[in-house]
């Protein structure tokens, strides 16, 4: 099973992010590990500017906005 993390300090756009990924699962049958990760000392330690940021499976696919649903399934795909 995939993990993804979302990383960022719960602004509205973090909670986009996770209602994006949440649904694009659930559009095409998959399920996954979503984690929210809040603190900023962990976030930090994935070496990226700007948030929300999406990591599946320990690897930063994507900072600095919220995906659209066919950025998360070419994704997980």
């Amino acid at each position: 099973m995939k993990t993804i993390k979302i990383l960022g300090t719960g602004c509205a756009k973090c909670k986009q992010t996770e209602a994006v990924i949440r649904e694009t699962l659930i559009d095409l049958g998959l399920e996954a590990n979503i984690e929210k990760v809040e603190d900023i000392q962990k976030i930090m330690e994935y070496d990226i500017m700007s948030t929300p940021a999406v990591v599946l499976d320990g690897v930063v696919k994507m900072t600095g906005k919220v995906p659209t649903k066919e950025e998360v399934g070419a994704m997980l795909a």
